[in-house]
């Protein structure tokens, strides 16, 4: 699917905004699985089941890229099945989208953390290089939770930290109040996969 200009100008402002602050990461072989890990925001809701960012991933990368989204998850059961599938599919990347039910349902957000940087370090110790998604805090005006930053820059892990509040912020990219359309979702596709080629992954 071609982008009209204007989700084409969005793109570029999205894509702008990511490039800052990339970590180097190891050059991903021809053969590499990605592991797409969360919530509803993975799984794609608000989309066909062949329009989520994972999908679209895929067909940008020619990579085998894991759907592992569940709708409304929080941190807490995501720590808990991320162990399994790291096992179950032995990726060599894990792009991380996770705690936004847990903001949603004012969970204690020191747990919250808790339970994120201790994924962070399930792949970390097996090799697993990992990418986080900034998920925005509840509010009219959206922005990156400060917690995804600290946790990116204390772990030295790949932030991507507009992305989704601005996609969110735009009611042209969105289904409902908090998930993207297809067009949307195409855009979180193709804002990582640029920003997996900046970072040499890709």
């Amino acid at each position: 699917m071609k982008a009209s200009p204007f989700i084409s100008t969005i793109l570029f402002l999205l894509l702008s905004a990511c490039g800052d602050d990339m970590q180097s990461i190891s050059k991903l072989p021809d053969d590499a699985i990605i592991l797409a890990f969360g919530d509803s925001l993975t799984y794609g809701t608000g989309a066909k089941d062949d329009e989520s960012y994972p999908v679209v991933l895929q067909e940008l990368t020619h990579l085998k890229v894991i759907n592992a989204g569940i709708p409304g998850e929080e941190s807490e059961s995501g720590l808990y099945r991320l162990s399994e599938l790291l096992e179950q599919y032995k990726p060599q990347l894990l792009i991380l989208c996770h705690g936004g039910n847990d903001l949603l349902r004012k969970k204690n957000i020191i747990k919250m953390e808790s339970n994120i940087r201790a994924m962070i370090k399930l792949a970390k110790d097996k090799n697993i290089s990992v990418v986080i998604l900034g998920v925005p805090k509840p509010g009219l005006f959206l922005s990156s939770f400060e917690v995804y930053e600290k946790i990116a820059m204390s772990t030295g892990i790949t932030f991507i930290e507009d992305l989704i509040p601005k996609v969110l912020g735009d009611n042209s990219l969105k289904s409902d109040a908090i998930h993207p359309n297809k067009f949307g979702y195409r855009i979180m596709a193709e804002t990582i996969h640029s920003v997996l080629k900046k970072s040499g992954a890709i």
